[in-house]
């Protein structure tokens, strides 16, 4: 940031997404800067059948979450954070740390009108590959994690059905009191 970089791009270490992608992600950041472009990923049939539903868990209270579709994926490591958005974000409100990351900031992100736009990428599961992940540990923190949007997420509806429109002068206001009042 300091450096004057307005965006980063981190890649997963454990081997499992294609770099080629990189062209493309970065052509997304370019076309619409202000966005996080997420990556969609195109797995093949080496993705274990618990990653993939466990992932698809994450989709559907990611949904939830955000009472939209355009996040289609909120796990994929592989995207382009817009730094002055980010770091906005990061100064205000606590985010996850661990595999609680990734899902977290996205959808923080777009609660704060960040746009999202994904952009395809090949993952592989290499039969070699080590996972940090723990299985016990990070999906403790994975459902803490949607626990807290979902009330942040209730919360934030209630209080902004609540408010009368500002841009409405009070005395074009309906009257919301009892049948009498």
């Amino acid at each position: 940031w300091e450096a004057g970089f307005t965006h980063a791009v981190p890649v997963d270490a454990y081997g499992q997404h294609y770099r080629d992608a990189l062209p493309a992600l970065l052509d997304a950041a370019h076309q619409d800067p202000g966005a996080i472009i997420g990556g969609q990923p195109v797995y093949d049939t080496s993705i274990p059948a618990g990653r993939k539903i466990g992932r698809w868990f994450t989709h559907v209270w990611v949904w939830i979450e955000t009472w939209s579709f355009q996040i289609s994926d909120s796990m994929c490591g592989f995207r382009v954070y817009p730094l002055a958005a980010t770091r906005a974000l990061l100064a205000r409100e606590p985010v996850g740390r661990r595999m609680d990351f990734d899902t977290d900031i996205m959808v923080r992100l777009f609660w704060a009108g960040v746009p999202v736009r994904m952009v395809p990428v090949k993952v592989i599961y290499p039969p070699d590959n080590t996972s940090n992940f723990n299985l016990l540990r990070d999906n403790v923190l994975i459902s803490w994690m949607h626990t807290r949007l979902v009330v942040t997420g209730l919360w934030r509806w209630v209080t902004r059905t609540q408010r009368a429109p500002a841009s409405r002068p009070w005395a074009a206001l309906t009257e919301s009191g009892a049948l009498w009042g």
